[in-house]
Formats: structure tokens, sequence, C-alpha cells
């Protein structure tokens, strides 16, 4: 096989670092010391053993279906060897047929799918599924069909008769297909981020990674921050604004943009991860499908959607510094029949911090509910509400020569009565409707409003006096409260123009923002000495100086379509519309109210080609744009207004599977950025636009399993980004936060039979280069390595497990915030998290 070279560099150099107990343990490795195969000697070698497993799975060359009189026909053509008989289940109105030990090879499809075949039959479906396996699904328009299995000299041959509905059914029945999706472990390969459609990511000219539910259950994490750091190219920006900007994530070492099921999110605490499924993270501008947005990328939670079976899960976990967390996952169909269905997640969190003083809490809950209307309609209604409250702490100094103080790494220096508190509530809708097989619609729709109160010291534009070690402070009030309407359209076309396949794509959007801001007048507040610290333990008075409201309009017209040339040559393009109509009005209190008013609008193209010149490797070239209005109040130290910032990024790349199981990412990628804003030193109020910044590099990202039970998922990142063109003298500088060099490793082995079977074993590695702690460049953040580890044991419905962050007890340093070295984040010291969930 074209892969296998890849392949046995990745499996021979990780199963020697494993200890040898462990492969011991691990019955395939067993059969690469010595494996039989019928008349084949044992194998020797690692190439001979992976050559006697390829040929002992039999490949299904050719599917065949044919309408009878009694119902259908389907053959599997086999191109040798000879099948496993297989298994079968019923769900729904769905036969499921699981043929072990095969594979699907079909010279021109990754699948097959044939709809309405026969009358009572609504679709044929054979797909690939994990564990080396071909699963086929027949669905009834009314009941489970019946099947007749026998073996030929070619294959399979199934006889297909209708199934008879019970008295009482529903007439409205649901098309079930079974493809494997949710079983596919940490090598997911559909995602709809990209293209706005439910396409394969080897068909994408883009880099895109998902990061599954079980990567997130496997290391216990329940932030987004946390769960983004085995993402390749990503890294936290740390605090960046004084009042309404919550948490923030570089990608390529721009900004990025948070989305939740496709429509963004808007938060400034930290965002769980207890109702989310996986994290897509889309790489580089995305304009066309998001509207405005940062050229770093997108990062889309998507949340857990309800279930045809009953499901029930309950999970607590207890840690190190104060730490308790519980969460509830339940899920079914309401009532009899299986048209309405349910999803209901909470939790709660209560958490202190290796920080002295610092502690949070944090509650939400996530109702949903699909409603199948019809056989071809559904609806689905959601709703979250978050309570969130946390000590704000923006960290320690750094000293005038760019070294870290000589403090403890839980030295604190904002005060215990500092706190952001948040309530936020959404609700919204989906709405799908499918005319044919051809051709659909969709329609969103989603509220959400938040409030929210930041009300600390703040110390990061004070002063700090090196010998003596006194720090100044300065009040810091913004109370905010926000408010968004979202909704759009979509049609979505399946059409041929001769052999030319097309997914057309067209969609409407239109967006309201209302903030209202109330903001203090950064008036002195008592200093502090970071060497022997003596607290006020008094609050200020909130007295709100500084009043804002903002009212945005947005509507968004795109058109795309993916344009499939030839069986190996795919083509996506398109263009989006953006009209943006901003009125904001300023009053400093005792002074007039101000108000400005911008409008922009713009064209964000992108254009992207994949040739599969083999069925497993995908090469790709890309070009993509990004657009994103200035605030109207938002003035250059001379009073001119801001230019809107424009990103664009060239990439190109390859996608392999290099097993059915494990893929790979490689990429690299070239993006601008122009009329960048960034905050002026002299006035912590005033932003300059300083030109352009240029990020370019190189990403390796392989995910999946590499031998049954060994899970991985590793990237590394090279990353030369730098301020190409400015006006202020900071020109070839490095953006903060940004580092050169970037590598991130999860993996674990559970054993898979045996007395210790479900016991398995974690170990994560995370490796940050030096960063440049602020636009001159004056200090800079040193690298780290940090060891993370996990041991976890699984048995029928419930799973215990215990988690070790930073291993070795390092020292580190995260993140800057503001562009100031006198608020930086200290990581955190050894911790230790146990948990354990009960399904029922």
């Amino acid at each position: 096989m074209l892969n296998r070279l890849q392949s046995l560099l990745i499996v021979t150099s990780i199963l020697s670092l494993l200890p040898a107990s462990v492969v011991r343990a691990s019955s395939l490795q067993a059969d690469i010391l010595s494996t039989e195969i019928e008349g084949n000697t044992p194998a020797t070698v690692v190439d001979e053993w992976m050559a006697q497993v390829e040929a002992s799975i039999i490949q299904i060359t050719e599917v065949q279906v044919e309408a009878t009189d009694a119902g259908l026909s389907v053959v599997l053509e086999i191109a040798n060897g000879e099948l496993i008989r297989p298994t079968t289940e019923i769900v729904d109105n769905a036969l499921i047929v699981t043929i072990p030990n095969a594979m699907l090879a079909l010279s021109d499809e990754e699948m097959f799918e044939q709809f309405a075949p026969s009358e009572n039959i609504a679709l044929v479906s054979v797909v690939n599924v994990p564990g080396n396996q071909v699963q086929m699904t027949i669905t009834g328009t009314t009941a489970p069909p019946d099947v007749d299995v026998a073996s030929t000299i070619t294959g399979l041959a199934l006889s297909v008769t209708p199934g008879v509905a019970q008295v009482g059914a529903a007439d409205d029945t649901i098309q079930v297909v079974v493809t494997g999706a949710q079983d596919e472990g940490y090598n997911p390969s559909r995602s709809s981020t990209a293209t706005g459609t439910d396409t394969p990511l080897r068909d994408v000219p883009f880099s895109i990674q998902v990061i599954p539910r079980e990567v997130l259950d496997d290391r216990n994490v329940t932030e987004l921050g946390n769960a983004l750091e085995t993402a390749g190219g990503v890294i936290s920006e740390g605090l960046r604004g004084t009042g309404s900007l919550g948490p923030e994530f570089l990608i390529r070492g721009f900004d990025s943009t948070i989305f939740q099921n496709g429509i963004r999110a808007f938060t400034i605490t930290p965002l769980s991860t207890n109702n989310v499924e996986r994290v897509e993270v889309l790489r580089g501008p995305a304009s066309i499908l998001f509207g405005q947005g940062d050229p770093g990328g997108i990062i889309n939670l998507v949340t857990k959607q309800p279930l045809s079976e009953p499901f029930y899960e309950i999970s607590a976990t207890a840690g190190n510094f104060d730490t308790y967390r519980g969460a509830v996952d339940l899920s079914g169909p309401l009532g009899e029949t299986e048209n309405v269905r349910y999803r209901f997640n909470l939790s709660y969190e209560n958490f202190g911090s290796f920080r002295d003083f610092v502690d949070g809490e944090r509650f939400q809950i996530s109702p949903t509910i699909a409603w199948d209307l019809g056989p071809n309609t559904s609806l689905d209604l959601y709703g979250q509400y978050t309570y969130d409250r946390e000590t704000v702490d923006e960290g320690i100094p750094f000293d005038s020569n760019g070294n870290p103080i000589d403090v403890p790494r839980s030295r604190f220096l904002n005060e215990d009565f500092g706190e952001t508190t948040q309530d936020q509530f959404s609700l919204g809708y989906r709405l799908n409707h499918d005319f044919s097989d051809s051709w659909s619609i969709s329609h969103n729709s989603e509220y959400l409003q938040y409030e929210t109160v930041r009300f600390h010291p703040f110390i990061a534009f004070g002063s700090f006096d090196d010998v003596t070690g006194e720090l100044t402070r300065n009040e810091q009030l913004a109370d905010d409260i926000f408010r968004r309407f979202f909704t759009n359209a979509e049609i979505r076309r399946r059409f041929d123009t001769g052999p030319v396949q097309h997914q057309l794509l067209f969609g409407v959007e239109y967006r309201h923002d209302d903030q209202e801001q109330n903001f203090s007048s950064f008036a002195p507040f008592a200093p502090i000495n970071v060497f022997n610290p003596i607290y006020a333990d008094e609050p200020f008075e909130r007295n709100p100086t500084f009043f804002r409201d903002d009212n945005i309009d947005t509507i968004g017209v795109y058109l795309q379509d993916q344009i499939d040339i030839t069986s190996d040559l795919i083509l996506l393009a398109g263009v989006r519309f953006d009209y943006v109509d901003q009125f904001r009005t300023e009053q400093n209190e005792g002074e007039p109210r101000q108000q400005f008013e911008l409008s922009d609008e713009k064209f964000s193209p992108r254009v992207g080609i994949v040739y599969q010149p083999v069925e497993p490797l995908s090469l790709y070239a890309s070009y993509t744009t990004s657009f994103l209005q200035a605030f109207a109040g938002f003035r250059n130290p001379d009073g001119s207004t801001f230019e809107p910032e424009e990103g664009r990024q060239f990439e190109v790349g390859l996608k392999a599977d290099l097993s059915n199981r494990l893929s790979l990412n490689l990429a690299a990628f070239d993006i601008r950025r122009q009329n960048v804003a960034t905050r002026d030193r002299d006035d912590p109020f005033f932003f300059v636009q300083t030109g352009e910044v240029t990020s370019r590099g190189v990403e390796l990202i392989v995910n999946g399993e590499i031998l049954p039970g060994w899970d991985v998922t590793t990237a590394y990142t090279y990353l030369d980004a730098f301020v190409s063109e400015d006006n202020t003298g900071i020109e070839g500088n490095r953006p903060e936060n940004v580092p050169e060099n970037q590598f991130s490793l999860w993996t674990t082995y559970e054993i898979q039979q045996g007395n210790l079977e479900g016991l398995g074993f974690g170990l994560g590695l995370l490796f940050v280069g030096e960063r440049a702690g602020d636009p001159e460049n004056t200090f800079t953040l040193p690298d780290y390595f940090r060891t993370d580890a996990a041991l976890f044991y699984r048995r029928d419905n419930w799973r215990l497990q215990l988690n070790l962050e930073n291993l070795f007890d390092i020292e580190y340093f995260t993140s800057v915030n503001y562009g100031s070295r006198l608020s930086v984040n200290p990581g955190a010291p050894f911790g230790v998290l146990g948990s354990f969930a009960i399904e029922f």
C-alpha cells in the first residue's frame, strides 16, 4: 500500500517507547512478534506482519442492487478470499448488516448509497466502520426489512423483502443511516464547519482538525482553553480587553472567532465543554460562511444532540485546589415513538486555584428537543443558561530586564473582592426540510443575552518598581448588557452538468447586536508590594464615569459550489457579500453624548482544489479571505477613523489515510493581515492600526488509532510571524504570545482482552516555544515542556479515571495579558483530578 512506510515509521517509533509490560499486554503486538496466517510462514519483521494483516482483510470491490418481485437483491463482489458470515440487528426501520474482517474498496467512491431502490425500501447504504468491518444499512419506509444471506464464490448475496409495519405504528418513519461516524474515536472523518455541508475531511481544501468527545473525556477537560491544547497552532492569547472581551485564542498567530453550532458565541468567561460533542478548528480566514471575523480561523463547538435510544450518564470529578465537578447527561425518545427526542445536559463546577484567593463556580443547563414533523422535515428547539463567577487574576509582573520577579507562583496581586460575574442565556431553533434527495432547505434563529460585571483593581497599565516591589493599581468597573438576534436560511442543491457533479450552497444571514456598557474612570487604587503584599480588602465604590452603547446590523449573502469535476478532482469556489452598519454613542460623565456611525461593505471570495491521485491521498491548494469592520468609536490618536481589517491566506497541503483509522494532515500557509489594530502604549483607551502582519509556516497533524486500543492525536507547528508593515516603529517584531515552535501529543492505550481488559494509560506532552511579551518585543516568555498522564479503567457501563497534569511540576508561563509585562499568567503546578462516570 502507498501508506505502509508512513504507518511503519509511526508504529515502530512509538512501540519502542512503550514499557515492555504494556507491549506484552497487547494481543496485537504479540501477533507482530509471531503471526501465522493459513499456510504463511510466521512474520519475523513488522513489514511482513503488515503484509499478512492486509492480505487477511477481504476487499469488497463492487455492490450490485437490483429490484426483484419479492423486494430487492443485493450482491457484494470480492476480489479474493471468503467473507465471514455477517451479523444483523434492527434499529428503528433499519436492518444493519455488519461484515467482519472486510473493507469496502470501490473504484470511485468511499461509500455506496442508493435511494429508493424498490418499493418500501428507502435506502441501501454500505460503508467502512472502525475495526476492519463493513456495515450495510437497509432502511424500510414503514418497517425494517427481512433478509436472507447466502455465501457465493465471489462474495455474498442478500435477498431482501420489505417488512410489515406493526399495527398502530406511526406513518411518518425515520430514515436511519448508520455510518459509524459516532464510533470513529480519535479520527473523525467528516465535518460541516469548513464547507457548510457534511463533507469528508479528505475532500476539504483547508486545514481542519476535529477534537472528538473521546479526547475531551480521556483528558478530563471541561474548559475550551484546555481542550484546545491538542489543536495544532492554537494558543491562548490571555486577556485582551478591559471590559467586554472574553476568552481569546490565536490560530497561526492571529485572532480567531468562537462559534457554537455555526452561530457566533459571545462570552467574557471561559467556555464550558460539558455539553460539547466535539470541537472543530478551521484554520485560516473563513468569512465566506461565517461573515466578519479574524484571519486566524474558526473554533466551532458542536453540542450534543438528542439520541433515538435511551441514554443516561452521571459523572463526578474531584481534584486538588478544591476542585469539584458534577454533570448529568440524559437523552432518548419522548413517548412511545421516536418522532420526538430530547437531550438534557446539566453541570456544576466549584473550583479553587493554585493562586492565592482565586476561586469560582459555573452552572450550566442545556436542553434540546428534536422533533420529526414528517419523513422529510425536522425541527430542533434548544436553549442554554450559564452562570459564571470567578476571581479576577492578572498574574504577576516581569521586571524591567524582562525576567519574572522572584515570588511564588501562587502570589496574587489583585484583590479578593475583585471578580467577574456573568448570566447568559440563549434560545433558538433549527428547521430542516428535504424537498427531495437532492434539494433541501434549512432555517436557523437564535436570541442570546448576557449580563456581566467585571469589578477589580487593575494592574496591567500601572507601574512597577523593581527595587522596592511597589506595583500601582487602578479601579476597574465594566458593567455590560449584550443582546444578539441571529437568523439565516440556506438552500442546498445537488445536480449534474454532464459528468460533473455539483453541490450548491446558497445562504442569507442577518444579525443584530445591541450592547450597553458602563465603565469606571481608571482612578488610582491602593498600590501593593509584590514581595510583601498587604491587601486593601475594601472594595472601591462602583461609580461608572464612561457610558457607551452599540447597535450593529449585519446582512450577508453567500454562494458556494463544490464541484466533483472527476472522481479524483474536486473544486470548491464561493463568494460572500457583507454589509455592516454600526451606530455607537459615547459619553463621559459631565460631557455631552457623542455619536459615531460607520458603514462598510465587502466581498469575500475563496477557492480551493483537491486532487486525489490514489484513494488514501489528497493534495490540495486554496485561497481564502476575511473581513472585520472596526468599531465606530475607535479612533487613531490623530482622530482618524479605522479602516476595516482584511486578511488573506494561501495554503497548500496533503491529507493521507495512513490506515483506515489513522490520518495525517500536512499544510504550508502564508497569511497576511492588513490594517491591524494594536493598543496604543501611551494611552490604553486608544488603538493604533500598525499596517500589516505576516504569518507563514508549516503544520503536521496525526490523529487516530495506531493499533487496536492505542489512540493518538499529535501536532507540530512551525510559525514565522512578524510585523511586515508598520507605522509605529515595530516593523520586523514578532507578535505577542506567538511561539515559533509548538508541539502537542496525547496518546492512550487500553488493554483489549484478558483479566486486565479495560485498563488504560494516557500520556500527554506539550511544548510551547519562546513568545514575545509585547508589541515592542522588550521581554520574552520562556519556552516550556509539560508532561501530563492518565490512568483509567472501563468496565461495562462505568469508568474510573485519574488525570495528572504537569507531572514533573515545572514552572512556566502561559500568556501575557494586554501586552503588558506587569500582567503575565503563570502555569499551574502539579495537579490531580479523579473522576467517575456511570451510564444507565
